[in-house]
């Protein structure tokens, strides 16, 4: 098991390191505000609704958006939902809901953009997006379940998320 979910955060490290590098549609030039106005609807969109008929297409179109735009950058540490990556990563929507974290995280550096370097504020955003997401799931899907997630939805509404947050990102998000 230790050995499959290394391969894992290998894989997707790997994924990130190419995500970083310049590929032709990063010569594209900056986004554009009817981009980026583009990109926080469909992330918030994908929060309240991530089951719905446009769901998929709005996934695919903001994260081949976000590979492709030099200006905006998501620093993606899967350590902040850990659990979802494990060997239960291909049920209860686990993929969606971890790829949301980065959506919802660029969301709020479109909205914020004075605090886009600040790593605490935008994986808090991108934390609660996920966990707006869950809550829309559960909704329709009662089932699709994540102890891991009701854990950090009582954090939030105890409103000490952020502290979560903060301690993931000075011991297992570094550099």
């Amino acid at each position: 098991m230790v050995k499959r979910k290394s391969i894992m955060m290998m894989a997707l490290m790997a994924l990130l390191v190419f995500i970083g590098q310049k590929t032709p549609a990063q010569e594209r030039g900056p986004s554009t505000p009817e981009e980026r106005a583009k990109a926080v609807q469909i992330a918030h969109q994908l929060e309240a609704d991530p089951l719905g008929k446009d769901a998929k297409e709005g996934r695919r179109w903001m994260l081949t958006w976000l590979i492709g735009v030099p200006d905006i950058s998501v620093t993606v540490c899967p350590n902040y939902l850990e659990p979802l990556f494990g060997k239960d990563k291909n049920k209860n929507y686990a993929s969606d809901l971890t790829l949301q974290m980065t959506l919802s995280s660029a969301a709020f550096i479109i909205e914020h953009p004075d605090q886009a370097k600040d790593d605490v504020a935008v994986n808090k955003a991108g934390l609660e997006g996920t966990l707006k997401a869950y809550e829309a799931i559960l909704k329709t899907k009662p089932k699709a379940t994540w102890p891991f997630l009701d854990q950090l939805i009582e954090r939030r509404n105890k409103g000490t998320l952020e502290d979560y947050v903060r301690e993931i990102s000075t011991t297992k998000c570094k550099g």
